[in-house]
């Protein structure tokens, strides 16, 4: 492994194990209520008792089978990040045309601006008994609630991102007869591509927080809907490994998103160091 690679693992992970050693510290002192907040092994134990398969029956069969991937973590998992990435890319989606629109076009950014600008600051789990209301419970409200956490970061970033490109390359591009779709295609498009994708990354984080706060509602089923069904039952190391697991999720994805930015923007004077 490079050397500088490993000092920056260790750098990124020193001060979780440091926390976590305290943590442990505290709970075996009984300085803490272990009821109120287990110690770190208590909820790998339950993190582990939450991955492990069970015994599933099946009617078709008319037998118990063990399925591999039956645990309950995994089932959660699967479904809480399939409702993630649907609800961003349906954000996305909508958001990145309507910003190159709003970005390009001074007169659809008048009018539609003062909409937007009013629709904003509105968090999406106010939108929580209108999604009931007009989707029912399921996926629906839940994919419409993180659609609307992700479209508003990936739009005002875009929006920005077309706004700010450096007036010396457009007028470059005009001086060698670039016409509007070169333009766009060639010059707006690269050099708004640094905000569309800071918009992208803020969105997808918000569509984690959304994430929960839908599966608490509208679902029966995700990381979100299992933490407070452990609430109700005063589990607070399930609880714990819950929060956790939605904890690795964000982070993986953000290293992943991370790198495909520098991947995609090595081009980028701002990426050279």
């Amino acid at each position: 492994m490079n050397l500088s690679v490993l000092k920056k693992l260790l750098q990124g992970v020193i001060v979780p194990l440091l926390a976590l050693v305290l943590w442990q510290a505290l709970s075996f002192f009984n300085l803490i209520n272990p009821q109120i907040m287990p110690s770190p092994l208590a909820v790998m134990k339950k993190w582990g008792e939450y991955l492990a398969p069970t015994e599933a029956y099946t009617p078709e069969l008319g037998s118990y089978a063990l399925w591999l991937l039956s645990g309950e973590l995994l089932q959660d998992a699967y479904a809480s990040m399939s409702r993630v990435i649907g609800g961003f890319l349906i954000g996305g989606v909508l958001a990145l045309p309507l910003g190159l629109l709003m970005g390009t076009n001074k007169t659809v950014y008048k009018l539609l601006d003062p909409l937007i600008q009013v629709l904003r600051p509105i968090p999406p789990i106010a939108y929580i008994p209108l999604a009931i209301l007009w989707f029912g419970l399921g996926n629906p409200p839940a994919f419409f609630l993180i659609s609307i956490g992700s479209f508003f970061p990936i739009l005002m970033n875009t929006i920005a991102g077309v706004q700010h490109v450096d007036g010396i390359y457009i007028r470059a591009a005009r001086n060698l007869g670039a016409g509007q779709l070169t333009m766009f295609r060639r010059v707006i498009l690269p050099a708004a591509t640094p905000y569309i994708l800071t918009g992208a990354r803020i969105g997808m984080g918000t569509a984690f927080i959304v994430v929960i706060v839908a599966e608490m509602i509208a679902v029966n089923n995700g990381l979100g809907f299992r933490i407070l069904e452990a609430r109700e039952y005063f589990w607070s190391d399930k609880i714990i490994a819950g929060m956790f697991t939605i904890g690795l999720f964000g982070l993986a994805i953000d290293i992943a998103m991370n790198a495909l930015n520098k991947h995609l923007l090595k081009w980028h004077r701002g990426l050279e160091h």
